[in-house]
């Protein structure tokens, strides 16, 4: 019970971010006329923030379904790079590896690979994958209803995805004794986003850092 109290403390300002952006979610999907429950099954088995707003993009668009699966490959990519993180905290979790690597976000890889409460505890690994997940589908189900039964003007809510990341930036800047991988990030970021004008900016800032990273690791090492 504690364990589980310590996961709900835990996953808190999660919730604050994913519930009101699940809602925007939810809301944008309904902008297309598609059935309420689309949101709850996207955020259930999809359950990726960015990959679930550029759905709703695409599918404005009517895209084709090969040009929906590169596109989530590609902004997808970096969680490939969290499970490697991650694989000796989830060597202990026998039946709940594969939901752990399934529900490894953004905000989940942050909070387990930041919080020292049950660093190593397979159970409170779980239970923080599992509300975090919670609060996803709650918040895309809600928007969803609410836009059903109500209408309102939905404009600028898919800003609120940018408004996320900035706050885990920030937490994470806070509470990093390292400070250079986040700047090395920022510098890639700057530089791909001049460079490719935001045409392929997230794949090539990603490509950036891993190049970069045995180097300045070494460079590290022998200072």
């Amino acid at each position: 019970m504690s364990l589980l109290k310590d996961a709900f403390k835990t996953t808190l300002p999660v919730a604050f971010g994913y519930v009101p952006l699940g809602m925007a979610f939810g809301v944008l999907l309904q902008n297309l006329g598609i059935p309420w429950f689309w949101s709850t099954l996207m955020g259930l088995f999809v359950y990726a923030g960015a990959a679930q707003f550029m759905a709703v993009t695409l599918l404005s668009q009517k895209v084709g379904l090969a040009e929906v699966f590169s596109a989530t490959l590609l902004l997808n990519l970096r969680h490939v790079f969290y499970g490697l993180a991650m694989l000796d905290r989830f060597k202990p979790l026998q039946k709940g590896k594969l939901y752990a690597i399934f529900g490894l976000t953004d905000e989940t890889f942050s909070i387990l690979s930041s919080t020292e409460i049950h660093k190593k505890d397979p159970d409170f690994i779980l239970a923080t994958t599992l509300l975090n997940h919670f609060w996803w589908v709650l918040g895309c189900t809600s928007g969803a209803v609410l836009k059903t039964n109500v209408n309102f003007d939905s404009t600028g809510l898919e800003f609120s995805l940018t408004c996320l990341f900035a706050v885990l930036l920030l937490e994470t800047w806070l509470k990093s004794k390292d400070s250079v991988p986040i700047l090395m990030g920022a510098a890639f970021g700057a530089v791909s986003l001049v460079v490719f004008q935001g045409k392929n900016f997230l794949l090539s800032s990603l490509l950036g850092v891993i190049l970069a990273t045995p180097f300045i690791r070494r460079e590290m090492k022998n200072g």
